[in-house]
This record gives C-alpha cells, structure tokens and sequence, in this order.
C-alpha cells in the first residue's frame, strides 16, 4: 500500500558517520582487474616471449599478484577503519595514499590489458613483427610503472606501521548510539498538534491491530520507506494510543547493529521480566532460555511488539519462534528495505511516501514559525518558503531541519541564502547526513560505486535502466556471476537499490521491470557529498571545473548543464568518465582538450550536447568503452573509431549520422549498437526515423546484443546468422523480398527479447510467415507498415501471441476490428498501441478482453466511429489514450466501467464529441479517473 505519510518536530542527536567504504571500493576495482588479468591463459605465452626483449616482464605476473594480495589486505584493514569515527588526520591521510596505490594499479592494469589484448587479437609474431620497438616500449614502461607501484605499496604498509596505532581509533559515536537505541531507546511521543497528514495513516494502521483475518497471517505489520520519512513517527504514535489495550507490549529498536541474545533480553525485560534483580539470571540466559522464559511471560497475554529499523529478515524469523501466535496479538515492523517489508502479507504493509506539497508547507511552518499563533508564515517569507519546501521534494526529515534552522532567522536575505545553499547546509547536517548515511553504509561493496555513480546526473534527472546498466558495465563496477552477463549483473545491482529506497522508481515498462528511475534530491547531495570526499567524481559548474584542474586525481566530471563558452583546457590524466547531458555551449576545445590528455578515459556521455564533431584523436583512447552522442548534431565518425578494441556501447541515437566508419566492424567487443537518425522530428511521415547503413562484415560483432536500427538489405540475413547473443533488433526499410530470409534469421535467434520491423515506405506489404521465433523472451514486437493478407493467423502470432506483452502496429490497414481478432490469441499483453490504421468502423472490446493490459493506445483510426466496452473487459487498465479518432463521435459504451483507470485521453475526435460528453453527464462519472483530458 502506498499512502502519503505523517511526520514529527523531534529533535536528532545522530552524529556525523564518516564515509571510508568508498575507499575500499577503489582497493576492489583494482582488484578484480588484477584477478581478470591473471585469469587469461592466453597471455603467458605473450609475456614469455616479450620477456626475452623486455627486462624483468618474466616476472611480471607474480608482481602482479603479490600487488594483488596487499591490496586485499590493505582493502580490509580500510573495511575496519570504516566501522569507526576518524578523528585523526594521520589514518585520513594514510587511507588517502592507499585510494591513489589503487587508482595507480587500476591505470597500470587497463594499460597492460590493452596490449596484451591487441597481440593477442592480431597474432603476436605478425603484431611484434611490424610494431616490434614500439611494444618493447611500452612495456618496458608498464614494468617501471609496476616497480614504482610496489615502492608506493611499501611506503603504505610503512606508515600505516608507524603511524596507524590502535589508540588512534576511537569508537564511532553512532554505533555506540545504535547499540545503546536497542537496548534502552524509544522515540519520544509526538503529540498530535506536531503531526502533519498523520491521520489516514494512522487509521488505516490502527484498524490493522484490532481486524478479525484469520491468524496468524495477520500478526505481522510492516511499514517501510526511506530513511527519514517518520516510520517510527507513525508507529510510535499508534502504539503509544493503543498500547494499553495489550497487556504484554514492547518497543524495541533493533537497527543495523543487534545480537539475538540482546533483543531477546531486552524483550523479556519489558515484557515483566521485573521480579528479580537483573544479575539474578536474565544476563546469564541463553537463546534457548530466553525464548522458553518469553513463551511462559506471554502465555495468555496478547502482545504489541514493535520490532523499529529492522535490516534484515533474520531479526525476525530469529526471534519469532519466542513469540506465541496468540489471537489478536501484533508485530508491528518498520524498515528501509523492500525485502523485509515482504515479512507480512501485502495488505498489511504500508509503504510511506514523500509528502504532499499542502503536508510539507504546513509542516514546514509549524518547525520554523513554532512560536506564532496558528503557525502562520508571514507574507514577506512565503514565497521564499514555498521554494525552500520544494526543494526538500516532500522528505520530513529534511523539511523539519531546515525549518529549525531558519526558525530563529526570520529574515528575507537569510532565509534566500539559506535556499541558495540548502542541500550543502541538509547533506552536511550532522543528523540528517547519520541518518541517510546509514543506509549507504549498509549497502554491500559492489553497490556503493553503482550509487555514487547516480549523483553524477543532473537534478530529478530521471535515469534509464538500460543507460544505467551499460554505464555501470563500461566503469567495471560489475562483472560476470556464473552465467549471468554483467548486464544481468548490473540490473540487479539497480533493483536492490531501489528495494532499499536509495533510488525511487519512476516508471515501469511492460514486464514490470524498473523502465526510469530518479534520486531523491537530499540523498543526491549526499552521494555527490561523499563522492567528492571520496575523489570518486566532481561536478557540475565552471568554478569546479577550475578547482578540479588542481586535483588532478580527479577520476568523474559531470558538467550536465555546462553553459559556459568559456573555452576550458583541462589536463586530468587520470579522468575516467565524462557526463556532459545538454551542454550547450559547443565544448569542443575541452573535449579535444579531454581526449589528448586523459588517456584512461572509459565513459564519455555528451547526450543532448551542442557537439558537431568527433575529433580524430578519440581512436586513440584505448580504455574507451562507452560512447554517447545522442541527440547531438554531429554527422559522420572518424575513421579512428575502429582502434577503440575495448568499446562497449556506441550510441549514436537521432543524430546526423548516415553511415558508419567501415572499421567499426573491427571492435570485436561491441556490444550495444544504437544508430538512427529523425528525418521528421514531427514523427507525420512513415519513415520518420532512419536507421543506418548495414556495415559489410557486421557478422564480426559477434558480442553484440542491441542492434537499433540498422537498415535492411539482401545481404542483412546472411550478416545476421553469427549473431546469436542479440536481445534487441531493430530493423528499417524492409522489403517484401526480404522477408522470408530475413524473418527465418531472426527466427534461430535463442535470446530475442524486442523486435522493431519497418517496411521501406507505407505501402511496402510485410509477409510474416517466415517469423516463427525459438526465443520465449520475445516480448515486445513493433511493426510498421503494411501486412500481407492473413497475417494475424501466421504463428508469431497464433502460436507465440501467448508470450508477448508489448505491440505496437502503425500504418496497417486490416480492414476488421483489430481488437477483436487479437484479443483471443495475445492474453498477456500489458501495452498495445494501434497507430495510423484502416480497421472496422466499431471497435469491440467483449467480456474478458486483455485481462492483463495496462495501456491502450488508438491513434489516426480514421475509420472508427464508435468504442464498445463490454463489462469485464480491461480490468487491469491504467492508462486509455484515444486520439485523432476524426470520426468518433460518441461516448465510448462502458467506458465508465473502467474502475482501475488513471489516465484517460479523449482527444482531437470528433467535433460534436465533446458535446456528447457533456449530454451524456460523463465528467461525474468519471470522477475516479485522477487525470482526464477531454
């Protein structure tokens, strides 16, 4: 259940976590590729005979893994330091030395891997033959680069000997402060006058303790969201009115750190556990003990347990066997993490959300203006209090700690810069910061970095999955588990992100999957906050841009938004990634700037950017694996891109590119190929998007899995045949006679999951029969164009109709009621969208129709003039968008039957349409519709 949340004026004493797990987080990346370059068999071979050129490469590899284990060790030492509260400068600046050890490893190790890679790929002999000098060279410079680094890991291991002492780790204050919380703590009562937007919420939770379900189903409640959304708040609240009614009740605060013997200690204790003194026995009891004493205590006795800030699911399948289910009796659980939520059944789960604009500016006023009747803000501060309150996007925590600040300020000037300087004065406050810190410290080493990484986009910048996925690939924070790819991999890591509530999600896509997603701007700060600390990135203004000159460890620059024309020479030789999302100014000297003197590149990101041209020198950026140029203006690619042996994705997306570099063909590791370019921005002409000339020899890229959008041609079928790990093909200008070779490929194709088939031009017939797909993945189907006759009987849609749950048909021309026809054979679809289409002139939509479709799109039906919904069809619809229905003229017939609708379009129909609607009193019956347009 999702609802809109109550919070409290409470004050916060949690103290400033320190962020080191970052740090560890370098020591792993340099790790991993330590481990990916002792794995490959093939290049001891290459070693042994450079080494009789090149002096001391014979024992390369074992330097090599010794660095390895010292960084481990060094690794866990800092995991260590992590636990505790630095106040010495020396351990900061020993952990400093350690993070530039292992940028320093990372740098060597992609420059080795690079080298090895390009003898291997050519054949040694011929490679060492031709460029024999110029290989001796380079790795003459790797194994003087590898002696320096074992210098550096000696003078590490040295100071930490004679400067990291024991004593000079004190405990961390917040731990302390959390152990303590779980044995004595309790949120203070709120009292109702300090509560905002509480009450349905607290019904709705109260009702949950006394409802008469069947037990024990309903014994367990569990709320959650991210931190600082007042789940404790809430549940104190209910608990404090309603405790009374439980003769057994308890509070207690579990939190990340928690022993079972403690909970269950402190559980018997205030359960009555009062009849003897303390060191008479319930400190000498075991676990089995404890729960035996517990079982006898609540014998009878019907209990509320509040079990606050659990983390994990063992809290209480640990501990529940103690508890008896007695009838009426309640676990009241609140947490951060999806996962845990899951321990009760889904009607009894509340999930709290950010609050409204109405609940957030009445509770900002009451924190900032606690002192005046009524709490009112005055009128020379409204409009400057309405900005601050947007700005906190809805999070209680946040709103509350600003409020306070500004509380003894009331001053127009103060108050604007406070607004101008707000997330800097929220991420660098000690109780908010402890707070949204503990959940970063509580994610597990691989996803720290993928977290990081989201504060590199802009403001509310909402994130793709698939963009996301293959940034995260190309920046090596994830890699292969078993037989899952790192795509597999880095999706994972996103969906645990976002079930710990440190991303929220945006939209979901026809499988449920996360489509885009966002980060809550508070948490953003923080993670740009701790990145900065952490040297992992810099953002974002030409200020920064001159002090990040000066660091020139800098490995991330994000300059999303960038409108200086300044022209910026930048010398970062450690820099690996750049993201520039709608720079407009033209960039080009810090780019060629960028590409001639940071030669560890991996990511560069210039999406929406005014860039014209790629210079030549990107070829020779030998750690080049992502490259993102859409929506940008430029209009061919050098011919140098074909040196780029390392390049994971290349998107050239809705630019002026036309053709490829023939050589593209060479980058045997691409994988995500994505090219088209708009011909009609206005999407009116059928061909408005135009997919790329089929490079010859495209059967090289044998890696890759996205190809969007290649055009069609007779040599495109035979190409296609090796390339057996696509997931997603799009395919343009198609004609009749390629169908049957081209679609019979297709077909053999084992991971097929999307498929976008456009015919040459609006009246070129598409013959289906061919497309019998193996693949069960394949989901979603686009077609445009025209279809030969019988084509809705051909088996991509009979037979495998079953497995899709995205079609998007335009510019065919059936001639029957499309949704009658394919409801029977294509149940599971959750989207279809109708586009620009001659069809029957009354559509049906009969009992049982799409039992799973969430959105139904009819768009230019220019035949159709009446909607029929049967009652039971569509019960599952979200969204129904009909538009440019020119002939439409009556209320479609059961459309208020639609109870789930959210969204409904009624546009550009018929002109005597609206007046229909108006007869027919369709507005109140549509009241339940949150946005109608008509």
């Amino acid at each position: 259940m999702h609802t809109a949340i109550s919070i409290f004026i409470l004050p916060c004493n949690m103290l400033y976590l320190c962020c080191l797990d970052q740090m560890a987080e370098a020591v792993l990346i340099a790790v991993t590729k330590i481990g990916d370059i002792l794995l490959e068999e093939a290049t001891k071979g290459i070693i042994a005979k450079l080494s009789e050129k090149v002096t001391n490469l014979k024992e390369l590899p074992v330097k090599v893994e010794e660095i390895k284990k010292q960084l481990t060790m060094m690794g866990n030492v800092i995991r260590q330091i992590g636990t505790v509260y630095l106040t010495d400068d020396v351990v900061k600046s020993w952990i400093g030395d350690v993070r530039r050890v292992a940028y320093h490893v990372e740098d060597v190790m992609d420059k080795y891997s690079y080298n090895l890679l390009q003898l291997q790929e050519e054949g040694f002999l011929k490679r060492f033959f031709i460029k024999g000098t110029h290989y001796v060279r380079v790795f003459s410079e790797i194994t003087d680069e590898i002696v320096e680094v074992e210098k550096e890991i000696q003078l590490v291991i040295k100071m930490k000997e004679q400067w990291l002492q024991p004593s000079q780790l004190v405990a961390n204050p917040l731990t302390e402060m959390e152990r303590q919380r779980s044995q004595d703590s309790f949120p203070e009562f709120v009292k109702d006058g300090d509560l905002v937007g509480i009450e349905y919420n607290r019904i709705w939770l109260t009702s949950l303790l006394y409802s008469e379900e069947p037990e024990p189903e309903n014994t367990v409640i569990t709320v959650s969201g991210m931190g600082g959304l007042g789940k404790s708040t809430l549940v104190s609240n209910v608990y404090e009115r309603e405790k009374i009614n439980f003769p057994a009740h308890a509070w207690i605060v579990v939190s990340q750190v928690y022993t079972v013997d403690a909970l269950l200690r402190k559980l018997l204790w205030k359960i009555g556990y009062t009849e003897q003194p303390l060191s008479a026995g319930i400190d000498k009891m075991d676990v089995h003990d404890l729960k035996k004493e517990i079982q006898q205590r609540l014998q009878n006795r019907k209990y509320l347990i509040v079990l606050d800030d659990v983390w994990e699911q063992d809290v209480y399948f640990q501990i529940h066997d103690a508890l008896q289910d007695l009838p009426g009796s309640r676990i009241i659980i609140t947490t951060r993490k999806d996962h845990v939520a899951g321990i009760s059944s889904p009607n009894r789960h509340l999930e709290l959300e950010p609050l409204s604009k109405s609940d957030a500016f009445d509770l900002f006023c009451r924190r900032a203006f606690y002192n005046r009747k009524g709490h009112m803000c005055s009128k020379d501060l409204e409009m400057i209090a309405t900005s601050i309150v947007d700005r906190c996007h809805g999070l209680p925590l946040a709103i509350v700690t600003i409020g306070g600040m500004l509380s003894s300020r009331q001053r127009l000037d103060i108050w604007t810069q406070k607004y101008n300087q707000l997330r800097s004065e929220l991420s660098n406050n000690d109780h908010v910061r402890a707070i949204l810190n503990l959940s970063y410290h509580d994610l597990p080493d691989d996803l720290k970095n993928c977290f990081l990484y989201c504060s590199l986009f802009p403001e509310d910048y909402h994130m793709s999955r698939e963009s996301l996925v293959r940034l995260w690939v190309a920046e090596g924070f994830v890699v292969r588990k078993e037989k899952n790819t790192p795509e597999m991999v880095a999706e994972g890591n996103l969906m645990e992100l976002i079930h710990r509530n440190m991303l929220e999600v945006v939209e979901n896509d026809e499988l449920g999957r996360v489509s885009t997603c966002k980060m809550h701007d508070i948490v953003r700060e923080l993670a740009i906050s701790v990145a900065k600390e952490e040297r992992f990135a810099s953002a974002d203004d030409y200020a920064t841009m001159i002090l990040v000159q000066q660091d020139k460890d800098v490995r991330r620059l994000s300059l999303c938004g960038w409108k200086d024309d300044t022209a910026v020479k930048v010398k970062l030789p450690h820099l690996r990634t750049v993201l520039s999302l709608g720079a407009t100014s033209p960039c080009r000297g810090m780019l060629s700037s960028i590409l001639s003197e940071s030669n560890y590149l991996a990511v560069l990101e210039l999406q929406d950017s005014e860039i014209t041209e790629v210079p030549t020198s990107i070829g020779s950026m030998f750690n080049l694996r992502y490259i993102g140029l859409r929506r940008t203006k430029v209009r061919s690619l050098p011919d140098s891109i074909e040196n780029l042996s390392n390049l994971h994705t290349l998107d050239i997306k809705q630019t002026q590119i036309e053709k490829l570099p023939r050589g593209v063909v060479k980058i045997k590791k691409l994988r995500h190929l994505l090219a088209d370019r708009y011909a009609d921005e206005k999407q009116a002409e059928f061909r408005y998007f135009i997919g790329v000339q089929a490079p010859k020899e495209l059967s090289n890229l044998e890696e890759l899995q996205t190809l969007e959008t290649v055009e069609s041609n007779p040599d495109l079928a035979e190409q296609l045949k090796k390339l057996m790990q696509l997931r997603s093909v799009w395919i343009d200008n198609i004609s009749a006679d390629d169908c049957a070779n081209l679609f019979a490929t297709l077909s053999t194709m084992p991971l097929l999951s999307s498929l976008l088939l456009s015919a040459k031009d609006a009246k070129e017939a598409l013959c289906f029969e061919a497309l019998k797909p193996n693949s069960t993945y394949l989901h979603r189907l686009i077609t445009r164009g025209q279809w030969a006759k019988g084509t809705l009987n051909c088996p991509i849609f009979l037979k495998h109709g079953i497995n899709l749950k995205y079609l998007a048909i335009s510019w065919c021309h059936l001639g029957e009621d499309p949704l009658g026809m394919m409801a029977p054979h294509m149940p599971n679809l959750t989207y279809l969208r109708l586009n620009n289409m001659h069809s029957a002139k009354t559509l049906v939509l009969s009992k049982d129709s799409f039992p799973n479709l969430k959105t139904l799109v009819l768009k230019h039906m220019h035949d159709v003039s009446e909607l029929k919904i049967v009652d039971g069809a569509l019960p599952c619809i979200d969204g129904l968008y009909i538009v440019s229905l020119s002939k439409l003229n009556k209320v479609p017939q059961g459309i208020e039957s639609l109870g789930s609708l959210k969204k409904l379009w009624l546009l550009g129909l018929h002109k005597d349409f609206r007046t229909q609607w108006g007869t027919e009193g369709m507005h109140p019956k549509m009241v339940h519709v949150p946005e109608l347009r008509v």
